[in-house]
């Protein structure tokens, strides 16, 4: 919190030791001049975490785990990018909340809702049954409520996507946010190989494996990575189901924020805010739901949301202090990951019937 406020104050004052390149831009230009550049230098560590992804072996963890990575390395060797502070936070604030906005165009409610009453009340009950789990174990772990929160909504609900939107109504900080993302598309990728490599032994047909992995797994990159080698029409199956999860993305922060509200009233009731970005959440889901729109066009969207939010989690990789993280960061961890085994479980029990 401390360097925080500095790195902010360093920015409203204009003190800035660490920018020779800057010499050369007329002062007038420094503010504009900065806020481009953070951009771009998000932008640059992004890349560098797409580019790694298409490498064998990495490819698993994705490009939003690795441009953390990326960025929480530059941290630790090089420091934060003081003189860059305006435009690393317009990429975590800004851009991350039109990440959300964009992500609502993959959700397609007529078809969600096409697909019954059982889908639809299974993908509820994964949801509250991950928050209410990793909540359970944290307590019994004596872990950090924030970050297991967190790591329970993105369990629940739609990884990073769910942590990004929930983490402004939590007032939580940018190193809990990062490694909340971080840590829920760790344990995605070890349950979407696990359940790869069970699939064949399985006593279940191929649209109910769908169903199972849609209704349990934590990314939609996990989802769909685990349900294409059972075909197509588990895949359908299977993005159905996490996409019915996605959605109660909107009602679950409207909940929580009214909840949060009610607590704050008689401490600081200037602390909660509506959050904005998910009424676009929401108007982008119903675009795509009504409006003739083409694949093309979703799928050049889809990449979009998918990019801005790998560079927003660049700047929220910059806060991350490791050694201060690491201290936390284990019980949470180990609450997520029991949840997730409950969860799994219950969710097969539910497919099965």
């Amino acid at each position: 919190m401390n360097e925080a406020k500095s790195i902010a104050a360093d920015h409203a004052t204009g003190a800035d030791s660490h920018r020779p390149f800057y010499r050369r831009i007329p002062r007038s230009l420094q503010p504009t001049g900065r806020l481009v550049a953070g951009v771009l230098f998000t932008f640059a560590v992004a890349a560098a975490g797409t580019a790694l992804a298409e490498l064998p072996g990495l490819s698993r963890l994705g490009p939003m785990v690795l441009a953390i990575l990326l960025a929480v390395i530059y941290r630790q060797v090089a420091g934060y990018p003081v003189f860059l502070v305006s435009g690393i936070q317009f990429s975590s604030k800004v851009l991350l909340r039109l990440a959300i906005i964009l992500y609502g165009f993959r959700v397609n409610i007529a078809m969600i809702a096409h697909q019954g009453w059982h889908m639809i009340l299974q993908d509820l009950a994964s949801v509250v049954l991950a928050i209410a789990l990793t909540a359970l174990f944290a307590r019994w772990f004596r872990a950090d409520g924030r970050l297991s929160f967190l790591l329970g909504v993105g369990t629940g609900v739609c990884g990073a996507a769910a942590i990004a939107a929930v983490a402004p109504l939590l007032k939580s900080r940018d190193e809990d946010t990062a490694a909340g993302v971080g840590l829920v598309a760790l344990i995605g990728t070890v349950f979407t190989i696990a359940y790869t490599v069970i699939r064949p032994w399985l006593p279940i047909s191929d649209l109910q494996f769908g169903l199972w992995a849609g209704s349990s797994l934590h990314e939609i990159a996990h989802v769909a990575a685990a349900a294409a080698p059972a075909g197509q029409g588990a895949l359908a199956e299977a993005i159905l189901a996490k996409l019915g999860r996605v959605a109660l993305l909107v009602p679950l922060s409207l909940v929580l924020l009214g909840w949060l509200s009610r607590r704050g009233r008689s401490t600081d009731r200037a602390a909660f805010t509506f959050p904005w970005f998910l009424l676009g959440f929401v108007a982008t889901s119903v675009i795509t739901t009504y409006a003739p729109l083409t694949p093309a066009f979703l799928n050049a969207v889809s990449a979009v949301a998918s990019w801005l939010l790998t560079a927003a989690m660049v700047g929220l990789g910059l806060n991350v202090e490791l050694r201060q993280l690491l201290g936390r960061a284990a019980r949470p961890l180990g609450a997520m990951l029991m949840a997730s085994v409950v969860l799994s479980l219950v969710a097969y029990w539910l497919t099965v019937l």
